[in-house]
């Protein structure tokens, strides 16, 4: 099993002004420590899951980009964009660009988006959950038209594309990997099994997981898709040491499971004393696994 890092928390020592150079830090020590990805959460107020909504947030994208200078291993992705928060034909060109300046790093995490307070805000719309996921299909389709050759016009129910021009063309081959976030046994892993090399769960306990696998297989055996091309993924852990070994047993268990990769976020104030430790101890012991 492999670890991302999901930088998911910046109520880091120093404020605002040491955010800068402590994420370098981490950043540079995970990619050069073997972690799969390096990740943001992509939210504009932190979630109750994690602290407090007036905590600081940084933008994902542009967290990326920052990323993206300094590293030349791990994946790039936020876990995971709100569907809502870009419109379609700027996030194709705004993940493109990450690809090509990452040399072919960069990953689509994507999911119908949830917090309604963020949305409200900032000002952004916050459509019902059925208007979200048809949202959320036809992002992908322009997202997909657009890492491909078809250049020519989109017109869906919520957004009409007059040239779906995309140049320079994404570098990853033959195009960023998309991955689904959510556990939805209808609308969300249907589009899973029609648009994602992977998906994002949580740690539900056996029951709901196999039921979760079971729905997948299900939407994919129905457009003949082999649903082994799906990679799963697990997320959902502020990860300090105590509890480690709970931790390596649980993902032992999920691992055999079917989950390729966990996504961890440092909970430290001085969050380069919780990378260090999973470089040097975690991430060995995962490979295991």
């Amino acid at each position: 099993m492999r670890l991302a890092v999901d930088f998911a928390r910046f109520t880091w020592d120093g404020g605002a002004p040491a955010l800068g150079g402590l994420a370098a830090e981490c950043i540079t020590m995970a990619d050069q420590g073997g972690a799969s990805a390096i990740c943001a959460m992509d939210h504009f107020f932190q979630i109750p899951i994690a602290g407090e909504y007036h905590e600081p947030m940084l933008e994902g994208y542009t967290f990326l980009g920052f990323a993206a200078g300094m590293t030349t291993n791990a994946k790039l992705q936020l876990l995971v964009t709100g569907v809502t928060y870009r419109h379609p034909g700027l996030l194709a060109k705004t993940v493109t660009t990450l690809d090509v300046l990452s040399g072919g790093r960069a990953r689509l995490g994507i999911g119908a988006a949830w917090n309604e307070q963020e949305h409200l805000g900032l000002g952004v719309p916050f459509p019902s959950t059925t208007e979200r996921f048809e949202r959320l299909g036809e992002t992908l389709e322009i997202c997909e038209q657009m890492w491909g050759s078809n250049e020519g016009r989109y017109a869906g129910q919520h957004y009409q594309l007059a040239e779906t021009v995309n140049s320079p063309t994404n570098v990853s081959s033959p195009a960023p990997e998309v991955m689904i976030g959510g556990m939805g046994p209808n609308k969300t892993l249907r589009l899973a099994a029609r648009h994602a090399g992977s998906v994002n769960w949580f740690p539900v306990g056996e029951s709901d997981f196999m039921a979760a696998k079971g729905h997948l297989e299900r939407h994919c055996a129905a457009i003949n898709r082999d649903p082994a091309t799906i990679r799963i993924t697990l997320t959902g852990f502020l990860m300090g040491r105590p509890g480690a070994d709970d931790f390596l047993a649980q993902m032992e268990q999920y691992a055999s499971w079917g989950v390729e990769e966990v996504f961890v976020a440092p909970v430290a104030n001085d969050p380069r004393t919780d990378v260090e430790w999973w470089v040097e101890d975690l991430i060995p012991k995962l490979a295991t696994i």
